[in-house]
């Protein structure tokens, strides 16, 4: 006995008897959909950078996140004729370890300077997962106030396969941020470990944000991160922790005095500070405005600068080699057979390599 045939329905479709309206001009929908597909082009979003707005801004920052090549080429244009605009701004670097409260003190931070007359523009690096490829980028969210403030602009972008995902990107999007007029750039970093060091080659001055009591008087004195800090900013000084965060602060104090002098001529600052609260945001700005001085008065900032270009150059090279090896036909189709005989034991990884690179 057959069984009744059902169709398959699903549940987002329409319900019968509602149509398009009759209003609906087809000429105009399709005027509508044909400018989606036209996309601006290099000197119509380089107009609008240079005029500060955000939308030619976002698209072009789009263009250099790409992996497409044509994109790119695009992108290398746009950079290419907004570098004399750029170089204009101060770049901060800012960094802690999950938890620590890096966007809470951002957007209290970046509100505080617009309120002196300062445009911010804040990146904000969120980490990508390794299985699925994406990443969350929440940190609009947890600045709610920030990102209404019309001085400011928040651009959340995946890490990537990169570092920290601070490489050519995040270099190349800080250019076209102070082509468009922002004289602030601030840098948050995923707060991982090793991916501070790409932003420290990238930025003119380096906070570093602490926890009271989230480790021994050695955890002060360590290599690395605390190294290149130019100041400490202990947060969530505040209520009950206030007292852990002053004996944190002594501490920090003591270790740094361990360290040899910078190359810039600045000994490193620790502060306090309560995001939450509001309270102690003034006082980081001040450390950076004495660091400017000092750096500027000493011509370190200027030469700073150069090394960091210098620093891209070699940076920007090696990824482009890497990029061309591997989007190569010839290499894609060897590198697969070359991993089925280094998976079957009929050659060994090295020696696979070696093949491919003399390819």
């Amino acid at each position: 006995m057959a069984k009744n045939k059902q169709t398959y329905r699903s549940t987002l479709h329409e319900k019968d008897g509602i149509e398009p309206p009759e209003t609906l001009n087809k000429d105009s929908a399709k005027s509508i959909k044909s400018k989606r597909k036209q996309q601006p082009s290099v000197e119509d979003l380089v107009a609008g950078i240079t005029c500060g707005n955000i939308t030619d801004l976002s698209r072009a920052i789009t263009l250099v996140e790409s992996t497409n090549q044509a994109h790119t080429k695009k992108a290398q244009k746009i950079i290419t004729k907004c570098l004399p605009h750029a170089n204009n701004s101060v770049r901060i670097g800012i960094t802690g370890v999950p938890g620590v409260g890096k966007s809470t003190f951002i957007e209290a931070f970046g509100s505080y300077l617009t309120n002196i007359g300062k445009k911010v523009a804040v990146l904000a690096v969120d980490p990508s997962s390794t299985l699925s490829k994406g990443s969350i980028l929440g940190d609009k969210t947890r600045m709610e106030d920030l990102v209404k403030d019309k001085n400011a602009f928040i651009r959340p972008s995946p890490s990537g396969n990169s570092l920290g995902g601070v490489a050519r990107k995040t270099r190349e999007t800080i250019i076209l941020c102070e082509a468009a007029g922002f004289d602030t750039i601030i840098i948050e970093t995923v707060g991982v470990g090793q991916s501070e060091t790409a932003v420290h080659s990238m930025v003119d001055f380096f906070l570093l944000l602490k926890l009271a009591g989230a480790g021994d008087e050695l955890q002060g004195i360590k290599r690395g991160i605390i190294e290149m800090a130019d100041a400490i900013v202990i947060n969530k000084a505040d209520g009950d922790n206030l007292k852990a965060a002053k004996s944190a602060k002594v501490e920090f104090n003591r270790a740094l005095h361990l360290y040899p002098e910078k190359a810039s001529g600045w000994l490193p600052k620790v502060s306090l500070c309560s995001a939450l609260k509001r309270e102690g945001i003034s006082d980081a700005w001040e450390l950076i405005e004495d660091y400017l001085k000092t750096t500027t008065t000493n011509h370190y900032f200027e030469q700073n600068r150069n090394n960091q270009n210098t620093f891209w150059l070699v940076q920007t090279i090696e990824e482009r080699l890497k990029s061309n090896f591997y989007n190569s036909t010839k290499i894609k189709k060897e590198l697969q057979k070359q991993i089925e005989l280094v998976e079957t034991g009929k050659t060994t990884p090295f020696a696979a390599a070696e093949y491919l690179l003399s390819l």
